[in-house]
């Protein structure tokens, strides 16, 4: 359900990548990424997109920024004027003043930056590209945006070579807070990272989120991340939502036999405590041939045989909570040991 604090709602979105072959490349078959997947996000939230490679994840998030056009579905923004706007429906023309309230920070902080721009290039350019100021106003609002993300005003002239992994993705967030969006996608932004600089960028992005009202979907597999992160967690399994709660619900109590895999492999920091680690049989489903039913049941330990001839759907079973399994009101499955 949307309200005046929800920035983002996507209802139904598709994404098919059609597979040709012959001589006359004619489509046989359909990839489907993303497949009827629907989700919010309020003003000031994160939700985290979960889920093993190849779930539909990057997909997603490349569907709402508008990098790749959806085959389906509605993307409605809320703008800076309080509208909604469709982006799915949008012309290239209608979509560049949008681009301004929707930025993106990438996941390797070596292969996002141009090597032949100084800094102040790289964290002005979108400013040039929307015409914002002439130069000495662009290179004024570099400087400010340096302090944000905590770099000495200084480094504003060396080229990307000179820095760190860690200092490189804090440039990159410079660079999206450039246009002071409202929406920000963060495709893994911190998994090439070590983890001291992990905890680092995280924190950083939180203490933005509350100084700026930031809202970000936030796409991950780090788990551990995720829980420190996040507000609600959507889980994916080739391109379909499987499970949708708040953080604290889903760790403690996963209602969805995939959530409860990926929820065992969580590392406890306690020699103590073992959490009973849950190894999935097989690979991931190939998503340009989806098995019958549900398609988690050929590695579910679950499964019966509805599951094997019943597609399920997403149900709200408790309030802000969906779960996509025939089984959801039987099984009681093991959370993080806290």
């Amino acid at each position: 359900m949307t309200t005046e604090q929800t920035v983002l709602s996507v209802e139904g979105l598709k994404k098919y990548f059609p597979i040709r072959r012959g001589l006359l490349r004619r489509v046989v078959g359909q990839v489907k990424a993303v497949d009827d997947v629907s989700f919010t996000i309020d003003r000031g939230e994160t939700l985290s997109l979960v889920g093993e490679s190849g779930c539909g994840k990057t997909t997603t998030s490349r569907c709402i920024l508008r990098a790749i056009q959806p085959t389906a579905g509605a993307i409605q923004f809320r703008t800076d004027q309080n509208r909604e706007v469709d982006v799915a429906g949008l012309t290239r023309t209608e979509l560049r003043p949008l681009r301004r309230q929707m930025q993106m920070i990438f996941q390797d902080p070596y292969s996002s930056l141009n090597p032949r721009m100084t800094i102040a290039d790289i964290i002005g350019e979108p400013l040039l590209v929307n015409g914002m100021g002439n130069l000495a106003a662009r290179r004024n609002r570099v400087a400010e945006l340096l302090d944000v993300v905590q770099l000495p005003r200084a480094y504003m002239n060396r080229f990307p070579h000179a820095f760190s992994g860690g200092q490189r993705q804090r440039i990159g967030i410079a660079r999206a807070l450039a246009l002071n969006p409202a929406l920000i996608v963060a495709d893994e932004p911190v998994s090439a990272l070590d983890v001291s600089v992990q905890a680092q960028i995280i924190n950083l992005m939180l203490e933005l989120q509350d100084r700026l009202r930031l809202s970000y979907l936030f796409v991950a597999h780090d788990l551990s991340v995720v829980k420190h992160v996040s507000h609600r967690v959507a889980v994916m399994y080739v391109g379909k939502m499987v499970e949708v709660a708040s953080t604290s619900t889903l760790f403690r109590a996963p209602r969805h036999p995939y959530t409860e895999a990926l929820l065992s492999a969580v590392p406890v920091p306690d020699p103590r405590q073992r959490a009973k680690r849950i190894v999935l049989e097989g690979e991931v489903a190939d998503p340009s041939r989806v098995p019958p039913g549900c398609a988690f049941h050929p590695r579910c330990r679950y499964a019966v045989e509805r599951c094997r001839v019943e597609t399920p759907t997403l149900e709200q079973i408790a309030p802000n909570r969906w779960v996509s399994c025939h089984r959801v009101r039987e099984l009681t499955l093991q959370g993080v040991v806290s």
